[in-house]
């Protein structure tokens, strides 16, 4: 099974120099390595042309972000599964072995993520993707081992191989037939939750999604936009209503919107209080994309699985801040 593992960078070259000697030692015996930049204007190319020539190298005309960065990239690389991996991961040893081994034995199994622990504090999980992402039934992304900004400690309580419904795109595995078929990613989200709704469709399509946590890898986080930044606010809160939009039942559609509208207002106003009156401002921008961007992807719409549910859970918000649970075990 030929793998390609694929490193977007822009820009990244201090990334690089910390991170790609993990990825190459590590995996060069199961894996080819790729680095695909985005129109970068440092030397990381050069950098690794220098000191990694094994590593394969796909230029992009543009910086188009994830979404598109991945799509034009993968047009240039064979293998039956790409590995798309952020610049700011460390791998570990074997770590590709049992996600391969789970290749082989489920063919209905189209995407896989490792576990995800913090770079910063390698006892816990880490913010995007941690043991496996859900979403609960507004639409709002949780994982196994992160409720919000509650992070759990890594005592192997997910060491196990299990069904979820989205895998992170920090660290995103897929076969590439599925990939292509799907035509990748959405690029009308630029950046954050368009690995989200690329699972949805794989869904919607018949496909399994598994979270495989003998494999294990270290994300820094926050190294493309900082979690305080209100850009990320932006794209998280119109990405998510773009997703429900374009991936809902359509008897859930109208309901769950509104609903959704609802709640990011009360969300901006918890900004507000907080003295983040930035990511008010985000939300309300992010809400004024959607509208604009409302009509396209209800034009998008195709393919939805006959499962009865979507979500896990109905309500994480509430629970979390209403219930006070901050562990994905003690969701309901």
């Amino acid at each position: 099974m030929k793998t390609a593992i694929v490193i977007l960078n822009w820009n990244g070259k201090q990334l690089l120099e910390q991170f790609l000697p993990s990825v190459v030692n590590f995996s060069s015996q199961e894996a080819e390595v790729y680095v695909a930049d985005n129109a970068s204007t440092d030397d990381s190319i050069e950098f690794v042309r220098e000191h990694f020539p094994t590593v394969k190298i796909v230029q992009n005309l543009e910086n188009g972000g994830y979404a598109k960065g991945y799509n034009d990239a993968l047009q240039h690389i064979e293998a039956d599964i790409y590995c798309l991996v952020n610049s700011d991961i460390e791998v570990t040893q074997n770590w590709l072995v049992p996600i391969i081994d789970t290749f082989k034995r489920e063919p209905n199994t189209a995407i896989i993520q490792p576990k995800i622990l913090d770079f910063k504090d390698k006892t816990k999980f880490e913010y995007a993707g941690a043991a496996g992402g859900f979403i609960d039934a507004f639409g709002y992304p949780y994982c196994r081992g992160r409720l919000f900004n509650d992070l759990e400690t890594d005592n192997g309580q997910y060491n196990d191989i299990t069904e979820i419904f989205w895998a992170s795109g920090a660290c995103f595995f897929i076969r590439s037939e599925v990939f292509h078929q799907l035509n990748g990613f959405d690029e009308d989200f630029f950046a954050h939750q368009e690995e989200i709704d690329l699972c949805w469709r794989a869904k919607n399509s018949g496909h399994t999604i598994k979270y495989v946590g003998d494999s294990t890898v270290y994300h820094v986080g926050g190294a493309t936009l900082d979690t305080l930044n209100p850009r990320k606010t932006f794209l998280n809160f119109r990405n998510s209503l773009l997703n429900l939009t374009k991936n809902l039942p359509a008897s859930k559609l109208l309901p769950i919107i509104f609903s959704r509208l609802v709640l990011d207002g009360l969300a901006g106003i918890k900004f507000l209080l907080e003295g983040k009156p930035t990511h008010l401002l985000a939300i309300l921008k992010a809400h004024f994309s959607f509208y604009a961007h409302f009509l396209k992807f209800i034009k998008k719409r195709k393919g939805f699985s006959k499962k009865s549910s979507y979500f896990l859970h109905k309500s994480v918000v509430w629970q979390y801040y209403a219930k006070g649970r901050k562990l994905f075990n003690q969701l309901k």
